[in-house]
């Protein structure tokens, strides 16, 4: 018997030496390195965040260097779970022994594990119960101790624990706690997180602030008695104050629309899944201005609720879109997409696709400028008129109140929004063409090709139009609508961004007339009334759909262009009905609340210094020349128009901190400023040399004054100079070369068409 027993302790000591020999530290836990994902408001300068705006998370956690927290956060934690951390090999025999007694006398259970055994346990092999996992767990503290130094591993268990409040590590936990990082908690705010640990949960000071109170005492008298605290610096702690905690609904309220913005625009990049935009701690700074958002937000808000209107508030029915892009980037800088997305997910902006009415005829408009017919061209605008290529002539064209206009030109049809007038050039220019125009803007939904295009009768959404628009005031530069402006990896470096250079699509003259005759809208036409108030040049389109279904102001000034849209859902959810009129207005027209809307919204925008500048379009160009005949003869001869007084050229500032800006952002700046950019590269001689592809000078001068519509050069570095080689030996004899034959010309080659002129 006696030999039995000794056999067996010695299978037993084998067995716990084979056991120590074989088990090794697996791979820490995937979870472990989970970071939060933040995402940020444009900040002031480009590329820069500002406040955030929201979170992705699976598991809310910010790593942090140990090295950079207070020695006494350290010491805090070792205080309240294991005194002994900074000096045992990583298991405690007696603390292990006293809690397998305990458990086996059925007193409550303990667990008797050292601070690097939980550390195993949460880092490398997640929660262990029964003897044999605690076994391995005391194994592998050992071995780890021997591997790795006590800075390493607390730092791990820092970054790892649960310290409630949906945080996970000691960054994210005091974030929560005290608003602030870690590093600048304070001796009892640390004690405080130690004495969380055991149970979070239950032991925040909101949930039971006694027993709290009471656990952190524990720990301050444990760092007392380990010489991390002295008596007297005892005696002076006083229990720290937490902020209120909010549990996190990333996506309720208007700003749910952005961040799911940001999540399909970044995962359309490619570059990351789902589950990466939640655990990879990216830094996302969007193009969204804090400012112009809440602007744009209390303004939608103040129509939603009658504040726009005297009290009386519109049907609950009624949907509302605000969304401004900045011509020069094609950022999306304010997007109102509904009052709260957990509510309803179809953002009024990006998901909503509803007739565009008569913000549709600036894009015949430019089809016609194309083919130059201009702005002075006259045409029949009496009411109503049939036109065989309009449904066979079997239907009449009206204009609003069917209204009698006479002979008219291009610019009052537009400042009037004049069916019969627009009709009339639509057949001209081709129908095909106003929605090839269209597309080419920035429109990405079908359009039809038949004459009543023009008036509108197509869905189109919100973002679109205000992208569309953005495109007119930009000279012609077509770029697409975006939320993010700078991916960033948890190091800092850049991962992802977009590419903002944008593509020519329309002349700038063409803009310029196309321009001018919007601005009549605002000056003498549909948008007066409202639009004018802003003192300041304005070209914008107001529209209204067949039966009121829809109504529009879009609207754009160099720095900024903006669409406000109304619908109102139907009953049953599934289409659109009237919208109901409301206040002061008898019927919901682009002139009455989007003008009002849009007005008041600009106002604010019009404060944010970004913004404040008056800048003014580019003066008319008169693109055709002036033509003397009708496009649609009729039996009555017609005046000539009466020639203008030539036009003084507008003054306008070369726009400052072009120098070391992309070539693409330059460029911007100056469309965005009323110029033209003409593009010259240059070796960069200065030390350090420029970098390829940004800007070394301009000329004339950043602040100079130049014309409106003036080119601007700008150099753009192509390098560092080569550096000075040995020159190759030269052939004794000469080598005869053969010369390369002529390519002819591309046009001739292809037989192309000039674009921009009358057939």
């Amino acid at each position: 018997m006696l030999g039995t027993f000794i056999g067996g302790i010695f299978l037993l000591l084998g067995a716990g030496a084979a056991a120590f020999a074989f088990i090794n530290p697996p791979d820490p836990l995937a979870e472990v390195q989970f970071q939060t994902t933040t995402v940020y408001y444009a900040g002031a300068e480009p590329g820069q965040p500002g406040e955030v705006m929201g979170t992705f998370a699976e598991q809310k956690r910010e790593i942090v260097d140990y090295a950079t927290l207070p020695e006494y956060v350290g010491q805090a934690v070792a205080a309240g779970e294991d005194k002994t951390f900074f000096t045992n090999r990583g298991v405690s025999i007696t603390g292990m022994v006293r809690a397998f007694i305990n458990n086996v006398q059925g007193k409550p259970t303990q667990g008797g594990s050292t601070l690097t055994q939980q550390y195993v346990e949460r880092y490398y092999q997640n929660t262990t119960k029964d003897y044999w996992g605690k076994a391995k767990e005391a194994i592998l503290a050992i071995k780890l101790s021997q591997k790795e130094d006590k800075a390493q591993i607390m730092g791990r268990y820092l970054n790892t624990i649960y310290f409630g409040r949906d945080s996970y590590g000691i960054e994210a936990a005091s974030k929560s706690y005290f608003g602030k990082p870690a590093a600048e908690m304070t001796v009892s705010e640390a004690a405080l997180m130690a004495a969380l640990i055991p149970s979070p949960n239950n032991w925040d000071p909101a949930v039971s602030p006694e027993k709290s109170q009471q656990r952190w005492g524990i720990v301050l008298d444990s760092m007392v008695d380990s010489g991390w605290l002295s008596a007297s610096d005892r005696a002076a702690q006083v229990f720290p104050t937490t902020i209120e905690y909010v549990k996190s609904e990333a996506y309720r309220g208007p700003n749910g629309f952005l961040l799911e913005m940001v999540e399909k625009e970044l995962l359309a990049t490619n570059l990351w899944t789902s589950g990466e935009l939640r655990t990879k701690g990216l830094k996302i700074i969007t193009t969204i201005d804090q400012s112009v958002q809440q602007a744009a937000v209390e303004s939608a808000e103040a129509l939603r609720t009658g504040g726009l209107s005297d009290g009386e508030a519109p049907s609950e029915r009624l949907r509302v879109s605000v969304v401004s892009v900045d011509p020069t980037t094609g950022g999306i800088v304010s997007l109102y997409g509904g009052p709260d997305y957990l509510t309803d997910q179809k953002n009024t902006a990006t998901f909503d696709e509803i007739q565009a009415g008569s913000t549709f005829k600036p894009f015949t408009l430019v089809a016609g400028l194309q083919d130059g017919i201009g702005l002075s061209t006259t045409f029949d605008g009496n009411s109503p008129q049939r036109f065989p290529e309009w449904e066979g002539g079997t239907k009449d064209v009206s204009n609003f109140g069917n209204k009698d206009y006479g002979q008219i030109d291009l610019v009052k049809a537009t400042a009037d929004s004049v069916n019969t007038v627009y009709a009339a050039l639509n057949i001209e220019v081709g129908p095909e063409r106003s929605a090839q125009v269209a597309t080419e803007a920035g429109i990405t939904t079908p359009l039809n090709t038949v004459p009543s295009n023009v008036l509108g009768a197509d869905d189109v959404r919100p973002l679109d139009m205000a992208g569309a628009y953005a495109t007119f005031a930009a000279q012609g530069v077509q770029r697409t609508p975006h939320v993010l402006q700078v991916v960033e990896n948890n190091d800092g470096t850049v991962a992802w961004q977009p590419d903002t250079a944008g593509r020519s699509v329309f002349a700038a003259d063409v803009m310029a007339d196309a321009t001018y005759a919007m601005t009549q809208v605002v000056e003498q036409g549909s948008g007066k009334a409202e639009i004018s108030k802003l003192k300041r040049p304005i070209a914008g389109k107001t529209g209204t759909s067949t039966d009121n279904k829809s109504a529009w102001f879009v609207g754009y000034v160099p720095q900024l262009a903006t669409a406000v849209a109304l619908s109102q859902q139907s009953e049953d959810g599934r289409g659109k009905d009237s919208i109901q009129a409301w206040g002061k207005y008898s019927q919901i027209t682009g002139s009455s609340y989007p003008a009002v809307l849009w007005s008041d919204y600009m106002r604010k925008v019009f404060e944010n210094p970004r913004f404040s500048a008056v800048q003014e379009f580019p003066p008319r160009a008169n693109v055709g020349g002036r033509p003397t005949s009708t496009a649609t003869p009729t039996e009555e001869p017609t005046e000539e128009p009466t020639p203008e007084e030539p036009q003084q050229p507008a003054q306008v500032q070369v726009p400052g901190g072009l120098t070391g800006r992309t070539e693409a952002d330059a460029t911007g700046a100056l469309q965005g400023a009323g110029l033209v950019a003409s593009i010259r590269s240059e070796v960069s001689t200065a030390v350090p040399a420029v970098a390829a592809g940004r800007v070394i000078r301009v000329e004339p001068g950043e602040g100079s004054t130049v014309d409106a519509g003036a080119t601007v050069t700008l150099v753009v570095s192509s390098g560092a100079p080569p550096q000075p080689t040995t020159p190759a030996p030269q052939p004794t004899q000469p080598v005869p070369t053969q010369p390369a034959p002529e390519a002819p010309p591309a046009d001739a080659a292809a037989g192309a068409a000039v674009p921009g002129t009358r057939p």
